[in-house]
């Protein structure tokens, strides 16, 4: 039997509207009953205390440094690198055998499972390089693997930019270097911070290669060799070993709202900056 057109659009359009409202349904429940269940312990002790006796007791304010560092330190590393990469792939070759082997090696390393970054860390920065389990390891090692992304996703913005805007630019005598830093990264400026906020939300949230690099130490950390526990290892850890179910949830809130503002300063940035443009 054949369908006829108007018919098979309004099939699509359910289908696709119902599937996007299973997913916000599921997620605004996840985000509601962790919220509903951690808000009660959130407060400002909670905040600003050290935790004791291995969380059962305390405040997460180590874990908040921690979680506060470690992407920063991975971003400080990954960001340039990742903008190089993705500018000199787009503005400076040609498509060859080798910008495709680059390409496939980064869309490899994206989907790699984050236990393999540990590993990873933990042998070459914490046992080969000697640096122990640390802020710098981890750190290092979310490099890396936040480094795939952010070059696919500034890759792809920066071929985003009309052709025309470069040839204008070289039209008026400037340089490919004065061409890229003036017109095609200041436009490509809000994708290239989607893949880093991308970045930003993978490295928070990531307990497996933090675990494995920067260890599980509840103590305030004063350097980068010192080893901390991010908010997210915390809750795993307070979760799995049954030490504290009302300090896991409070720790899950508190991330959770860590992320969403986040999100929403980048989108805020990210805004203002294409009205400026415009």
């Amino acid at each position: 039997m054949r369908i006829s057109a108007r018919l098979a659009q309004r099939i699509a359009v359910t289908i696709l509207g119902g599937a996007t409202l299973v997913t916000l349904l599921a997620l605004v429940y996840i985000v509601f009953f962790v919220l509903e269940k951690g808000l009660e312990v959130v407060s400002v002790d909670f905040l600003l205390s050290d935790s004791r006796d291995m969380g059962r007791a305390g405040g997460i304010f180590p874990t908040l440094i921690g979680t506060v560092v470690l992407p920063l330190l991975a971003l400080s590393i990954a960001t340039p690198l990742g903008i190089c990469t993705s500018v000199f792939l787009t503005e400076y070759t040609l498509e060859n055998r080798i910008t495709r082997i680059v390409r496939f090696g980064t869309d490899c390393l994206a989907g790699i499972p984050s236990i393999i970054f540990g590993l990873f860390g933990f042998i070459f920065f914490v046992m080969t390089l000697g640096m122990g389990w640390s802020i710098l390891s981890g750190g290092l090692t979310l490099a890396v693997m936040v480094l795939p992304t952010i070059i696919r996703t500034s890759e792809e913005a920066i071929k985003a930019v009309p052709r025309s805007y470069r040839d204008v630019s070289y039209s008026l005598g400037a340089t490919r270097w004065q061409t890229v830093k003036k017109v095609v990264l200041p436009n490509a400026l809000p994708g290239i911070l989607t893949g880093i906020m991308l970045g930003i939300g993978r490295s928070i949230g990531e307990t497996a290669a933090v675990i494995f690099t920067a260890g599980s130490s509840l103590r305030l950390p004063h350097s980068l060799f010192d080893s901390t526990r991010t908010m997210a290892v915390h809750f795993y850890i307070l979760a799995r070993e049954g030490i504290s179910t009302e300090n896991a949830y409070g720790t899950a809130a508190v991330l959770i709202i860590s992320v969403l503002l986040v999100n929403l300063a980048a989108y805020w940035m990210m805004n203002r900056f294409i009205a400026k443009r415009s």
